[in-house]
C-alpha cells in the first residue's frame, strides 16, 4: 500500500458514491492507493472489478482504519445517523482512528483532510466539525463539508458541482484537486466556513422543491384550460416565469425529450428525496430564525403525493401528474 500522503479513502459506495469513487480512482495517478469502505460487500466486489485497470484499490472496514492509513478521507453518506456513525463512533469512527494514530506515533502528516459530500442536516455537519475541533488530534485534522449537485448522471459523467465549506481556507486547493476528479473544476465553489457548503446546497434544494410544485401548478392550469402546453412552456421560458423546472426538467410528459416526465417519471430525483431536502431547508430556516411561508404547504403537498402508490418513488416532478389527476377540493 502507498504511504498515507499517497492514499485516499472513500467511504460510501451508494448510487452517488460509487461513480464518484470510480471517477476519483480514474483521476488519481497510479502512485496513489484508493481505499474503499461500504456496508455492501456486493458494492465493494463490483467496484474492485470495475476499477482493476485504473490503479491500486484496497478495502478497509471502518472510518477508524481509513484515517489510520490515508491522509484524505472522503465520505458520501446517506443521512445524519450514518455520518455520526462513521465519524463519531468511539470504536470504529474516523476521529477515534485519528486519535489512536496520534497516540501510537503513526501520524506523521501536518493535516489530514476529512470531507463529507452528502446532503446532510447543517446541525449534524456542525456537530461533527465541533467534535473534530475538540478532538485530541484536532491539530492534524481539517473537516470540510462539500455537498454535490448534479444527481446520478452527473456523478457518472464526472460533471458534478460541489459547494464547499471549511474553516481552514489554505486547504482549499487540495480539496479542489480531489473534487476536480469527480466534478467540473469551474463548478467547485468555496462557500465560506464549515457548514456553509451544506447551507448553500440545502437552500438551493429548498428553492428547487418549491419551484417544482409551483411550475407544476402553473402548467396544470394551462392543461385544464386546454392550452397548447408546449407553446405555453416556450412563452414561460422567455418570460418572467422561466425556471430550471420549466426549461430543463419540464413536468408535463412529452414536452421535453429525455427528462423523467417523458419516461413515466422514472430516473430522476425521487419525490421522497425532494421532500427530505425541503424539510432540511425548513429546519435550517427555523434554526436561523428566518420566516418562511411556502415550505409547509409544499411539504404537505409532497406528503399527500408520496402517500399514493401511483406516485411513490417517482421523480419529484410527478407532482404535476398528482395535481392533474386530483379533484379540486
Amino acid at each position: 500500500m502507498s504511504s498515507p500522503d499517497k492514499t485516499v479513502a472513500f467511504i460510501g459506495l451508494g448510487v452517488m458514491g460509487y461513480p464518484m469513487a470510480l471517477n476519483l480512482r480514474k483521476g488519481l495517478d497510479s502512485s496513489y492507493t484508493l481505499l474503499i469502505c461500504d456496508v455492501s460487500t456486493d458494492a465493494i466486489t463490483r467496484f474492485q472489478h470495475d476499477a482493476e485497470s485504473h490503479g491500486p484499490v484496497a478495502v478497509v472496514k471502518s472510518g477508524h482504519d481509513a484515517i489510520r492509513n490515508a491522509d484524505t478521507v472522503i465520505t458520501m453518506l446517506p443521512d445524519s445517523n450514518a455520518v455520526k456513525k462513521v465519524y463519531l463512533d468511539p470504536t470504529s469512527g474516523v476521529l477515534a482512528g485519528a486519535e489512536s494514530a496520534l497516540k501510537s506515533g503513526d501520524s506523521k502528516t501536518a493535516v489530514k483532510l476529512l470531507m463529507e459530500c452528502g446532503t446532510i442536516e447543517t446541525s449534524t455537519i456542525l456537530e461533527v466539525a465541533k467534535a473534530t475541533a475538540e478532538s485530541a488530534a484536532s491539530s492534524q485534522l481539517t473537516f470540510v463539508d462539500a455537498p454535490v449537485s448534479g444527481g446520478p448522471m452527473g456523478a457518472q459523467d464526472g460533471t458534478l458541482a460541489f459547494m464547499a465549506g471549511m474553516n481552514d481556507k489554505d486547504v482549499y486547493p487540495r480539496v479542489k484537486g480531489y473534487l476536480s476528479h469527480m466534478g467540473k473544476p469551474d463548478a467547485i465553489f468555496l462557500c465560506g466556513d464549515i457548514g456553509a457548503g451544506t447551507a448553500f446546497k440545502v437552500i438551493n434544494n429548498y428553492l428547487s422543491a418549491i419551484t417544482s410544485l409551483a411550475a407544476s401548478e402553473a402548467l396544470n392550469i394551462g392543461t385544464k384550460m386546454g392550452l397548447d402546453v408546449s407553446l405555453l412552456t416556450d412563452v414561460i421560458n422567455v418570460s418572467g416565469g422561466q425556471c430550471w423546472v420549466t426549461s430543463k426538467s419540464n413536468p408535463v410528459p412529452g414536452i421535453q425529450a429525455n427528462v423523467p416526465s417523458s419516461r413515466d417519471y422514472e430516473g430522476g430525483f425521487r419525490i421522497e428525496l425532494c421532500r427530505k431536502v425541503l424539510g432540511m431547508g425548513s429546519e435550517l430556516a427555523e434554526m436561523v430564525g428566518a420566516r418562511t411561508i411556502l415550505d409547509k404547504p409544499t411539504l404537505q403537498a409532497f406528503d399527500e403525493a408520496m402517500g399514493d402508490e401511483r406516485y411513490k418513488g417517482k421523480d419529484a416532478r410527478v407532482v404535476y401528474k398528482w395535481l392533474n389527476e386530483s379533484e379540486r377540493s
